[in-house]
């Protein structure tokens, strides 16, 4: 995730259209917009942040290809809240019934649909409270099923689901279950170490 600048705009707001244009006019930049129209300008990773995302990655590749059951995305994809937000997270995931009710216009641009498994992996610069902030405001509250916000630094996951409290899970021998959303997942926390 990392700490953004925040641009506010009183005077307008960019359409969604308008927003996509906007990111990929600045492409060599990584933009989110909250839910109040306000762009946030993403940081890059550092090495070790970036190693992590990328075994991550290949782990959810893996199980993905294998079970067929949706779409995985990485962090350079931003989804259409309905909240009107624009975010992005490390790993991304949607079911293939709610991927098929998008036309390829949609699928193509910022896809207009809250994934139903998000994972932040929290880098160096982060701090728990704005990332439990996007966890629940972002992910959660616009239909995000499982979400999984990682503290390499602390070993600590935080566990969020729809209507429930969130789980904290210590440390990094631990398996983190994919539950009735990724059907068949199992992350082994020790490949963070």
């Amino acid at each position: 995730m990392g700490q953004y600048v925040e641009l506010k705009y009183d005077r307008f707001r960019l359409s969604d259209d308008e927003f996509y244009d906007f990111c990929t006019q600045n492409d060599s930049l990584k933009f989110e917009r909250d839910a109040k129209g306000n762009i946030l300008i993403m940081p890059n990773t550092g090495g070790v942040t970036g190693n992590l995302n990328f075994e991550l990655n290949i782990e959810f590749g893996i199980w993905n290809r294998q079970a067929k059951l949706g779409k995985g995305f990485d962090s350079s994809t931003t989804f259409r809240l309905p909240s009107s937000a624009a975010r992005s997270a490390d790993v991304a995931w949607v079911n293939n019934e709610n991927w098929n009710q998008l036309d390829l216009a949609q699928q193509t641009k910022f896809p207009p649909v809250c994934p139903d498994f998000v994972l932040e992996l929290m880098s160096a610069t982060d701090n728990l409270k704005d990332s439990t902030k996007k966890m629940l405001e972002e992910w959660i509250a616009n239909g995000c099923k499982l979400a999984w916000l990682i503290n390499p630094k602390t070993q600590k996951t935080y566990i969020f689901r729809e209507n429930k409290e969130v789980e904290i899970v210590v440390g990094f021998d631990q398996k983190l279950s994919g539950e009735n959303v990724l059907v068949g997942f199992e992350l082994d926390l020790s490949i963070l170490k």
